[in-house]
């Protein structure tokens, strides 16, 4: 389901204050240049590290380097999007739909593995540097826009709500 919420102002305050924050430089700095180190690598030594293995580890340097990429991908996705709100070319509604979220969802559904120590020195190194920042990032996300997708407004104020029941329940007469 693609929904597009409409954020609160602590909400929308709280994604753009990261999306012009240093912290967000540096990662999409960071970001960026992992994905140019991996496609020069992909492009140049890596094939021809994978033309020197083995069928079977062949096999598993190919299915790696599209999972790596894909990861990439996902990665480059997620900094431009919040590149864009940072630019105010994207507005903050947008940016809460479920196709850009990098949170634990996405995390569980890219199903980080155990890295096959068989692989070029190399591709084990970008790999290793992907899962990490796919993983920063992703806490980063979950920071931001909330684990299970963002809190409204109106859920904030039900909890707020409840506490307050509660803590009328059992405040002394």
């Amino acid at each position: 389901m693609n929904v597009s919420l409409t954020p609160g102002p602590d909400m929308e305050r709280r994604i753009l204050d990261f999306a012009r924050s240093e912290l967000f430089i540096r990662t999409f700095s960071e970001g960026m240049t992992l994905v140019e180190e991996t496609a020069t690598y992909l492009d140049g030594p890596g094939r021809a590290a994978s033309k020197r293995l083995e069928r079977d580890a062949s096999l598993t340097y190919a299915a790696e380097s599209m999972r790596l990429t894909t990861r990439l991908m996902q990665l480059a996705s997620w900094l431009l999007v919040q590149r864009a709100l940072r630019e105010g070319d994207l507005p903050v509604s947008d940016a809460l739909e479920d196709k850009y979220r990098m949170g634990a969802r996405a995390r569980r559904e890219a199903g980080l593995r155990t890295i096959d120590d068989s692989l070029p020195d190399a591709l084990l190194l970008l790999m290793r540097r992907t899962n990490s920042l796919f993983e920063r990032i992703g806490r980063l996300d979950d920071q931001i826009y909330g684990e299970d997708g963002p809190v409204t407004e109106a859920a904030a104020d039900s909890v707020q709500a409840q506490l307050s029941r509660l803590k009328q329940a059992f405040e002394p007469d």
